[in-house]
């Protein structure tokens, strides 16, 4: 799996729970499957080179979700 499951940071302060890296059913595009740890607490989905991209944050190139604790996979290992 390209990224671990775990607890990531956005660079923006929120939190997320990464649970798995799935495919697009028609484009076999691989997306992040996670969850948001405030709020309404809802899943959601994106493109995995979007995941994985830097941002500009104050002219410094950061990542924009950060790992913060990996956790073992909730998921079967295929």
């Amino acid at each position: 799996m390209p990224i671990q499951p775990g607890l990531y940071e956005h660079y923006k302060g929120p939190q997320y729970r990464v649970f798995a890296v799935a495919r697009h059913s028609e484009t076999e595009e691989e997306v992040v499957f996670y969850q948001a740890l405030y709020g309404d607490y809802g899943f959601w989905v994106r493109p995995l080179s979007m995941f994985l991209e830097s941002v500009e944050v104050d002219g410094e190139q950061v990542p924009r979700f950060a790992l913060v604790q990996a956790e073992p996979s909730v998921f079967p290992q295929s």
